[in-house]
């Protein structure tokens, strides 16, 4: 039964729910009204978790609303949020009911007006500029005549078109073109690839590698050319290996890749004319070049004759030249003449002073022999000796055998010895010069050997010795005397004596 003081309390009719089930009606209340909102604010706060998911606060000068990028929505957005940055999100409400908060939830992030573009344009480039990617000493001078050109561009807009037909007029090339979007999402990805792409390929490849390249775009807004301006694209151009030339926009235009190409073009048809040269003007060039070459040419060969015509003037005729020389010739002829035949009868004379000092080889080997002689009695007395000390001392007689077969070795050593040395004697005797043709003059008197012709009267008797057939005498006569007749020739049958009193 219900007490007294039950029945005095008030009676509600207002349903009784818990946390969750407020915080629920409150989010789909506000899902449903707010379904989706566009949302103009500065971001402040960002950050990206681990996860991939970006978070941020959207303020004004007196509000703030939470924000969310979910990881698969955040790889698509076309700005990338950065503190103090005004933008324009869209998306949906929701709340977040484990802290009683409401926040967007953001599909799609756009700048929020050209103000914004530039205060970010001019951030990006500082921060670029600070790196050192548009130094001046990183630039490239493009080729004067490229065989291949690279070009990196909407294949089916005019710009591609006006660059063909530009190099066409100016110096035909072989032109590649890697088609890629200039504009919208994913535009600044292709167009990187589209650098790196024609830098990776290899210079004996099946395509050939470009000399220069060429990224061009037509006008259009700060919006429309905003991808030349994305960090990956600028990267690219400033890490290129082949020359770039930047030809974005017409010359009002600024993106940042014009800081770090190695060369800018105010249109996309003047990078073509800075591309190739006139040929036309080539031609023109070459053949005054050619004119002026060939008239340099006949000058010099003027100038040279002229020249050489004046030094031949001073110069003397080449038979007065050899006249001195032919004189000394004639004279070391004539000296030369007479010098050999006084060189040989030096020489000569050299040679009989050399032979009347030799030695006879008959006293040498006498002498030899001696000395023989006094070893061999040495020995002999020697070997009794020692054999009558060896014979007391071993009675077996076998210190005796071995003394008597080393006296007989030392023997033969010296015989043989001996026997060079006579051989080498018998070398340098003068019989030796005898057999060469000459003679040994010598004074019938005394026997002394003649080296002077000086020495000599007329009448004086000589012996003159023959390597054959023994001595001759002869008698020295007067000089300018006739030769004395030569004696007839006897019969080879003579007797011993007759030739002994010849000799003698």
């Amino acid at each position: 039964m219900m007490s007294s003081a039950d029945a005095d309390k008030p009676v509600s009719n207002i349903p009784e729910l818990s946390v969750s089930e407020l915080s629920q009606a409150l989010k789909r209340t506000v899902e449903e009204a707010f379904s989706y909102v566009r949302v103009r604010g500065e971001v402040s706060g960002f950050k990206r978790a681990a996860s991939g998911h970006l978070y941020m606060t959207l303020k004004d000068a007196d509000s703030v609303l939470d924000a969310v990028c979910w990881r698969g929505t955040a790889g698509r957005l076309a700005v990338k949020p950065e503190d103090g940055l005004e933008v324009v999100a869209s998306g949906r409400l929701t709340t977040y009911p484990g802290r009683s908060k409401y926040q967007i939830v953001i599909e799609s992030l756009e700048l929020a007006g050209e103000g914004a573009l530039l205060k970010l344009l001019e951030d990006r480039r500082r921060k670029l500029a600070a790196e050192g990617l548009f130094e001046e000493a990183h630039k490239r001078p493009l080729p004067f005549l490229p065989a291949v050109i690279g070009v990196v561009t909407s294949p089916t807009g005019a710009v591609i078109r006006d660059i063909l037909h530009r190099l066409q007029d100016r110096f035909p090339r072989h032109v590649l073109v890697w088609p890629a979007r200039v504009q919208g999402d994913g535009a600044a990805e292709q167009i990187a690839a589209g650098i790196d792409g024609f830098n990776a390929l290899s210079p004996d490849g099946p395509v050939p590698r470009p000399d220069l390249l060429i990224v061009a775009r037509g006008g259009g807004s700060l919006e429309d050319l905003w991808a030349f301006n994305e960090e990956i694209v600028v990267r690219a151009a400033a890490a290129s290996e082949i020359p770039l030339i930047s030809a974005v926009g017409h010359e009002t235009d600024v993106t940042l890749i014009d800081f770090a190409a190695d060369r800018r073009a105010p249109t996309p048809t003047a990078a073509a004319e800075m591309a190739v040269p006139v040929r036309s003007e080539l031609l023109g060039d070459l053949i005054d070049r050619e004119r002026r070459l060939i008239g340099a040419a006949d000058r010099i060969l003027v100038d040279g004759t002229r020249t050489l015509e004046g030094l031949a003037r001073g110069l003397p005729k080449p038979a007065r030249l050899l006249e001195g020389a032919s004189q000394t010739l004639d004279d070391l002829s004539e000296r030369f003449a007479g010098g050999l035949p006084r060189l040989l009868a030096a020489k000569r004379r050299e040679l009989g002073q050399v032979a009347a000092r030799l030695r006879p080889p008959e006293a040498t080997l006498a002498r030899m022999q001696q000395d023989l002689a006094n070893w061999s009695d040495r020995l002999s007395g020697a070997l009794a000796t020692a054999t009558r000390a060896s014979t007391r001392r071993y009675a077996d007689g076998r210190a005796g055998e071995r003394l008597e077969a080393a006296m007989e070795r030392f023997l033969s050593e010296r015989a043989r010895w001996i026997d060079r040395e006579g051989k080498m004697l018998e070398s340098l005797s003068y019989e030796r010069v005898l057999e060469r043709g000459y003679a040994v003059v010598r004074r019938a008197g005394d026997g002394a050997v003649v080296m002077d012709a000086d020495a000599l009267a007329p009448g004086d008797a000589l012996d003159l010795e023959f390597r054959r057939n023994g001595r001759r005498r002869a008698l020295v006569a007067g000089e300018g005397a006739a030769s004395p007749p030569p004696k007839p020739r006897k019969s080879k049958q003579r007797s011993a004596k007759t030739d002994q009193r010849e000799m003698f």
